[in-house]
């Protein structure tokens, strides 16, 4: 999603006015934008929302790029779709060309929205509110534990056919000028996760477990499979020296390279169900990729994968 300048039409009118006639927007959505400093007058910023404007008035705004997305499911109310790896759920500044958004705000509007998010590099379904109340209401869900989600991770080693992690969890306080971490901590959050092993590669000692989050923490599947030794193949920030971090996140690393440290060319860990009840109606929605040969493929030397920490 390219973030360009427009130029407003102008004729003297107070800054908020002007955006709730160009726009044809609320007060509230033109006083929004001028919270999060996208107006210009004669190149200056605008951060009064009751100046008159007298001058070259100009947006910082956004195109839509669209490059295509599959929609698993879709009703009045909300969208399902499946988000490739390696793209951002919601854009996270100016110098993102592209994100989830720019799909879902060419298919369903602005008003559309994700009503919960996927790291980068997790693939998998997402669900998409079409309206402010659908939004609203699912993110009460999320917060209720509501809606169940279940994943499907790659994992160094052999796992036990059931098991589970019951592992406080926080901030990291290392490694915050590259990336947010979290880490296992007697005083922090309660998080709980439950998994199943689906399968076992002897060729490649690494097991295909589905895992089912009881609690919503950020990196819980992650950290928490790292803690008990069966890291999630192809992650870029647990178990790796912080050098190796920011090349990776900064796209200095090769693929090659990466798949020798970690695993994989990407962290393979996906989204695979939701589970809920919508206006009295119960959905099941799972993703309906081959997930299984889609990690193998994202091996590449598999030889590699036994000398993963």
């Amino acid at each position: 999603m390219p973030y360009i300048k427009i130029k407003l039409s102008n004729n003297g009118k107070k800054a908020f006015r002007l955006l709730m006639d160009e726009l044809k927007i609320s007060m509230s959505q033109a006083q929004k934008i001028i919270d999060k400093k996208r107006l210009f007058c004669d190149g200056k910023l605008v951060e009064e929302k009751n100046q008159f404007l007298n001058g070259l008035v100009e947006l910082i705004t956004y195109e839509n790029n669209p490059k295509g997305l599959e929609v698993v499911f879709e009703n009045d109310d909300f969208a399902v779709v499946e988000k490739p790896s390696g793209i951002l759920t919601h854009p996270n500044g100016r110098n993102c060309i592209y994100s989830i958004c720019d799909e879902i705000w060419h298919l369903w509007g602005e008003k559309a929205c994700v009503a919960h998010r996927l790291d980068k590099e997790t693939s998998g379904l997402l669900l998409i509110a079409k309206h402010k109340n659908t939004q609203i209401e699912l993110k009460t869900m999320f917060e209720k534990r509501l809606i169940q989600k279940k994943y499907i991770a790659l994992v160094k080693g052999k796992t036990k056919k059931e098991f589970a992690v019951d592992k406080k969890m926080d901030l990291a306080k290392n490694y915050d000028t590259i990336k947010t971490r979290m880490q296992i901590c007697e005083n922090g959050k309660e998080a709980l996760t439950q998994f199943h092993t689906l399968e076992y590669f002897e060729n490649l000692d690494a097991s295909l477990v589905l895992a089912k989050p009881l609690t919503g923490r950020q990196h819980q599947i992650r950290l928490h499979l790292f803690h008990v030794k069966h890291k999630i193949l192809g992650d870029p920030l647990y178990g790796l020296e912080k050098t190796q971090i920011e090349q990776i996140l900064d796209g200095k690393m090769s693929e090659l390279e990466r798949i020798q440290i970690t695993g994989a060319k990407r962290l393979l860990l996906h989204s695979f169900s939701l589970e809920f009840t919508y206006k009295n109606q119960k959905f099941l929605i799972q993703s309906q990729k081959n997930i299984k040969d889609d990690f193998i493929s994202d091996i590449g030397n598999q030889k590699c994968i036994k000398n993963i920490i």
